[in-house]
């Protein structure tokens, strides 16, 4: 087989991948966490065992779409950590933007956050071992725009690591509580957590030559 071949075949291969993601998306925002491999089949007019090829299994097809939809939050994070605006806005609009996210599709979230409560048939799916991930990722790159922007002093390594992993987990614990119950609206949580947030971000100086924060 050429490489013209083999190029082609990883395109398609790629393509059909990218439809069956899609075809999951479609069930993930109708069930939510009871989005089930069956279902998703249907969807796609495979058969189950065709999305076994593709995936493996749920945790396969779980970390795809985690991926999927995690590289789309962080592009949009990133976007409100570069706006052109004083820290605080930005600060602000960086919480509301993850906020925003969950909230314009609560499926998706809860699919991601608590695949635990799916249907019966897949009750083995272990949360913890697939939802934490996300997280560790989304505290190490909030950790680097850290780093990179603010002059923490000595060990600024660490401590922007400790910022990133507990900033995400207040937003994620915070956002988890207000999603289910809803105590107040969203400008007034984000502001809250701005409050909460705001004395050592405000006290930190711009790191000389990085982008600024």
């Amino acid at each position: 087989m050429d490489t013209t071949q083999r190029t082609e075949q990883q395109r398609s291969a790629d393509r059909r991948r990218r439809e069956l993601l899609e075809a999951a998306d479609r069930v993930v925002l109708r069930d939510g966490p009871g989005a089930s491999m069956n279902a998703i089949a249907a969807e796609a007019g495979i058969t189950k065992p065709i999305l076994y090829r593709h995936f493996g299994d749920k945790g396969g097809l779980y970390a795809a779409l985690a991926k999927r939809h995690t590289d789309a939050l962080l592009d949009s994070l990133r976007a409100a950590l570069d706006a052109p605006a004083e820290r605080r806005e930005r600060v602000e609009a960086t919480l509301n933007t993850y906020l925003a996210a969950i909230e314009a599709r609560p499926q998706v979230y809860r699919f991601l956050m608590h695949p635990a409560e799916g249907s019966p048939s897949e009750q083995g799916f272990d949360v913890g071992k697939h939802s934490a991930p996300l997280l560790r990722r989304m505290g190490e790159e909030l950790a680097q725009v850290i780093e990179e922007r603010l002059d923490l002093g000595p060990g600024s390594h660490r401590l922007a690591r400790v910022w990133g992993h507990g900033i995400v987990g207040m937003m994620h614990a915070a956002g988890d509580w207000w999603l289910g119950e809803r105590p107040c609206d969203r400008a007034e949580l984000v502001r809250s957590l701005a409050d909460l947030l705001w004395g050592r971000l405000a006290a930190a100086g711009d790191k000389v030559g990085g982008p600024g924060f």
